[in-house]
């Protein structure tokens, strides 16, 4: 079976915190009726400070739906690849051991496909395969994971790759003003992650079941309004509450696996806000410990969207790997309403063996393990700028 094996996460430098945040919205909407509801729920976000990839006062500024998304190539072309070489020497593989390219983001768009760029730029093998997902928006990283596991069972002895490269920042509008646009300035932040699915070997989750499900009716309770200024965040007041329906769904896919959703080992799910943890505390019937991780992705990052459950995952491994054997779920929520889940124990796999397939390269990529926040650029791609610490 495929393991899920350690992510790299990488956040920009520049950052806002929590009362930059208010003080911001107080400045630009100080005519608003609704400001004083809109600040009390950023206050309760839980979110203390984020990293954006532009410095603040650029950040809002708009010059453009162009020039945004110019921003945005160049910022990833100049970000994924040190997160990229720090998950390969993470999962012990190179560049050229990676059969399948999943790249995850709702917050750009190029054509073609960022994959087809880090592909060559990376000295990938010309029969990569790619796959871009773009409009799933926060649930995409759990959907990558899915989609890698689909892969590996079906070419057991593939190694899947997956990036997610969110820029939310880019998507600030001033003009909009609504209740869910200026909680969203305050609750969202920019990040960039990669991990690998090995075919066979690794350290981490071994992958063993997954599904989807989409709530019926909800298809605008998160979504993008594509203007001429670019992608305008629609939220839903009810979008919070979505645990109630989805939480019974969790316990039925892990039901059938013959396990107890309440007695996991680990639980890496998408920190959409607070009260999403705790309803799913309260529904699954978990102590609130159980989603430390997420919640400190959320308090330190705020919703980096696709990347957060790769971060969180992150958090766990470096608190302490959980024993072998041990049970947990993975699990991404966003728009449709839409959960993607995914189940799987701990493992701890052995050394890797050489491949025989031509044109491969086996062998441990030279770079520094990560903590939360950092990356390491490989030597073998002197021009890709490191990520500087979060």
């Amino acid at each position: 079976m495929s393991t899920l094996c350690r992510p790299a996460v990488a956040v920009p430098e520049n950052t806002v915190t929590l009362d930059e945040s208010i003080d911001i919205a107080r400045r630009l909407h100080a005519d608003n009726p609704r400001l004083p509801l809109a600040l009390r729920l950023i206050g309760n976000t839980g979110v203390r400070k984020r990293h954006l990839v532009q410095p603040l006062e650029q950040t809002l500024r708009h010059p453009g739906f162009e020039a945004r998304n110019l921003v945005y190539e160049r910022e990833a072309k100049r970000r994924v690849p040190p997160v990229i070489y720090q998950a390969l020497a993470n999962a012990e593989l190179g560049v050229r051991d990676i059969d399948l390219l999943i790249y995850v983001s709702c917050t750009g768009f190029t054509m073609p496909s960022m994959t087809a760029w880090l592909v060559e730029a990376l000295g990938m093998r010309s029969d990569t395969r790619q796959l871009p997902i773009a409009q799933l928006g926060c649930a995409a990283g759990g959907a990558a994971i899915n989609r890698a596991h689909d892969f590996s069972t079906a070419y057991p002895d593939a190694n899947v790759l997956i990036v997610a490269c969110e820029f939310c920042s880019l998507c600030y509008q001033p003009g909009d003003d609504d209740i869910g646009s200026l909680l969203s300035d305050g609750l969202f932040g920019d990040a960039v992650a990669a991990a690998v699915v090995r075919g066979s070997g690794g350290t981490g989750i071994r992958l063993e079941r997954n599904a989807s499900y989409l709530i019926p009716h909800t298809q605008d309770w998160i979504s993008y309004a594509v203007k001429e200024t670019g992608f305008h965040f629609r939220l839903d007041k009810r979008v919070p509450g979505t645990m109630e329906p989805l939480a019974p769904v969790m316990a039925d896919l892990v039901s059938r696996h013959t396990w107890d959703a309440s007695a996991l080992d680990f639980y890496v799910v998408h920190a959409g806000g607070p009260r999403i943890l705790d309803d799913l505390s309260r529904f699954l019937g978990v102590d609130k410990h159980a989603f430390r991780h997420s919640r400190a992705t959320l308090t330190e990052y705020g919703n980096i969207a696709s990347a957060v459950v790769f971060d969180a995952l992150d958090r766990l491994f470096a608190e302490g790997e959980p024993s072998v054997g041990g049970r947990g779920i993975v699990a991404g929520f966003g728009p449709g309403i839409t959960a993607e889940m995914a189940l799987g124990t701990w493992t701890r796999g052995a050394p890797p063996v050489e491949h025989r397939r031509r044109g491969r390269t086996r062998g441990r990529v030279t770079g520094q393990r990560s903590a939360p926040g950092h990356s390491a650029a490989s030597p073998a791609h002197p021009a890709a700028s490191p990520v500087r610490p979060g």
